[in-house]
C-alpha cells in the first residue's frame, strides 16, 4: 500500500528564506509540488513554468529534504533514561535490559513505534529505518505491528526483520527466551517480504533482513539471510564494529576479524548497510568501499555508551555511502533527526577539525542516509525526486542574533518542524501531527514503560 495520492494541482512553496538541496541545485525561489514529485526548483527571482493554484509562503522557513534515519529500536523508547543502565557501556547495558525487553506485548510495541515515529516526524525525519529483532512468545507479529505504524503517520519506513539466534547456552549475549529457531526466522521473513515490501520510487513501506550483531546470531543464520535477501531482492541489515568488546568477540568465537566476519557469510556486498560501523582499520575501510557496502553512523549513541567515533570522511573518501541514525532511545534516548545532525557534525569535528562543514553533516542526514537504504529518489530537492521535504522556522529565542539561516539549523540546535511533507503531503502541520492525541499517547506510552521494567 503506498500513500495515497497527493492533489494533482501544482503547488508553489515559494522563495524560502534558505534553502539546503542536498546538491549544487540553486532553489532559492522554492520548488513546485504535483503529485507527490517534485517537479521544479526554482532559483532566487524564477517563478513556476505554469500558474500553480496554491502556493505556500515559505519565506519565514529554511527549506530541506525530508530527514532519512537509517538506524533504531522503536520499541526501546520504553527503556529510555532508565538509572540501572545510564552510567553502562553496551554489553552490560544490554545483559540488564535484555529481561525487561522479554516482556514486550504487541500493544507496547504499538506505543512505542508510534512515538518514535512522531517525535521523528515532527524533527523533520519523513523516513525511517527500524531494526526490530526481539521477539518474544505473543510478540511473533512485531513487524506487522510497526507497519500499521508507519502507515497511521503517513511516513515511509525500511523495517528489518531483525533475528536473534545465539543465546548465552551456545556462548552468545542473549538470554535464550529472546532466540528463535532459524527455520522461523527465516519463514517469517520471506513471509514479510512478500506481504509488504513495496518497490518503485514511491514506496512507503520495504522489508530487509537484519540478524542483530556478532554476539547475537549464528554464523549460519548470517549466511542464509544474505542468500535470501538475494534471492528476494532485498537490502541487509546488521551492527557491526560497535565496540572493542564485539571485535574480540568476534576474534575469539569465530576467528575472524568484523569484515572478515562480514566477508565470510556473504554480507561484504551493496546490499548491506551496518549500524555503527567505528573500529575498523585502514584496509577494511578500503576494503567496505570496494564493496560498496553503508554505514549508518550513530553519534548521540555512540558518546552515551562510549563506544567510540566512526571514522566518516574516511569511510566516504573510500566510497562508503555514509548516512545517519538516531539508534535505539534508550542509548539515545531521544529519536530527533535534526539534532542528530548537530552531533554528528560536532563529533566528527572533533575528529578532523573544525572546516567539516555544516552543509555535509545535513548531507548524511539527507542524500547519504538514502543512499544507504538504497532509495536514491530520497534525500534530495531535485525534479522528478519525491516531495519529502522539512520547514523549519528560525524565530526561537535559540537563533536570534543567527546570520545564516542553514548553519543556525545546526549551530544554533533547532529540534522541531513547523511543516513536514511526505509524498506531496503535509504531514506535519504548525508544528503539530494533525489527529495524533500527542498527551494520550504520552500517559499511556508511558504506563507501558513503568510496568515493563517493574515486571
Amino acid at each position: 500500500m503506498n500513500l495515497s495520492p497527493a492533489s494533482t494541482s501544482r503547488l508553489w512553496i515559494r522563495n524560502p528564506q534558505a534553502a539546503f538541496t542536498s546538491n549544487s541545485l540553486d532553489a532559492s525561489g522554492g520548488l513546485v509540488v504535483r503529485g507527490g514529485l517534485i517537479t521544479e526548483v526554482l532559483a532566487a527571482g524564477q517563478s513556476p513554468s505554469e500558474p500553480c493554484r496554491e502556493i505556500f509562503d515559505a519565506g519565514s522557513h529554511v527549506l530541506v529534504p525530508g530527514l532519512i534515519n537509517t538506524h533504531h529500536h522503536f520499541y526501546q523508547n520504553l527503556t529510555r533514561a532508565w538509572g540501572p543502565v545510564a552510567n553502562a557501556p553496551l554489553f552490560p547495558w544490554l545483559q540488564n535490559l535484555y529481561p525487561a525487553w522479554a516482556r514486550l506485548t504487541p500493544r507496547d510495541l504499538e506505543l512505542a513505534a508510534t512515538v518514535a515515529l512522531a517525535e521523528l516526524l515532527l524533527s523533520g525525519c519523513t523516513t525511517s529505518a527500524d531494526h526490530h529483532y526481539l521477539f518474544p512468545a505473543g510478540l511473533e507479529d512485531a513487524i506487522d505491528v510497526e507497519v500499521e505504524a508507519v502507515r497511521r503517520l503517513g511516513m515511509r519506513a525500511t523495517l528489518t526483520r531483525g533475528s536473534m539466534t545465539l543465546g548465552t547456552d551456545d556462548g552468545g549475549l542473549p538470554p535464550q527466551s529472546t532466540v528463535q529457531a532459524p527455520e522461523v526466522v527465516l519463514a517469517d521473513s520471506e513471509r514479510l517480504v512478500r506481504q509488504y515490501h513495496e518497490r518503485g520510487d514511491d514506496a512507503v513501506i520495504q522489508i530487509a533482513l537484519a540478524p542483530c550483531s556478532p554476539f547475537s546470531v549464528t554464523k549460519e543464520i548470517m549466511a542464509e539471510s544474505a542468500a535470501l535477501a538475494e534471492r528476494l531482492d532485498v537490502r541487509l541489515h546488521t551492527h557491526l564494529a560497535e565496540t572493542l568488546d564485539e571485535e574480540d568477540f568476534c576474534r575469539e568465537m569465530f576467528g575472524l576479524r568484523t569484515v572478515d566476519y562480514l566477508d565470510s557469510v556473504g554480507w561484504l556486498t551493496d546490499r548491506t548497510w551496518l549500524g555503527h560501523g567505528i573500529h575498523f582499520s585502514d584496509a577494511e575501510i578500503r576494503r567496505l568501499g570496494a564493496a560498496g557496502t553503508a554505514v549508518a553512523h550513530c553519534p548521540t549513541s555512540n558518546m552515551r555508551l562510549a563506544s567510540g567515533a566512526a571514522r566518516v570522511l574516511e569511510l566516504e573518501d573510500a566510497g562508503v555511502p555514509v548516512g545517519l541514525g538516531v539508534d535505539g532511545s534508550a542509548s539515545n534516548d531521544a529519536s530527533n533527526m535534526i539534532l542528530e545532525a548537530r552531533q554528528a557534525l560536532y563529533l566528527q569535528r572533533l575528529r578532523y577539525g573544525a572546516d567539516v562543514p555544516v552543509e555535509r553533516a545535513l548531507g548524511w542526514a539527507t542524500r547519504g542516509s538514502a543512499a544507504a537504504l538504497g532509495r536514491p529518489e530520497l534525500g534530495q530537492l531535485a525534479p522528478g525526486m519525491q516531495a519529502d521535504l522539512a520547514l523549519f522556522r528560525l524565530d526561537d529565542l535559540r537563533f536570534s542574533g543567527s546570520h545564516d539561516p542553514v548553519a543556525a539549523l545546526l549551530l544554533c540546535a533547532a529540534d522541531r518542524a513547523d511543516r513536514v511533507m511526505v509524498g506531496g503531503r503535509w504531514r506535519v502541520v504548525d508544528g503539530t501531527i494533525p489527529g495524533l492525541d500527542v498527551a494520550g499517547l504520552i500517559a499511556e506510552h508511558s504506563a507501558a514503560a513503568r510496568r515493563l521494567v517493574n515486571g
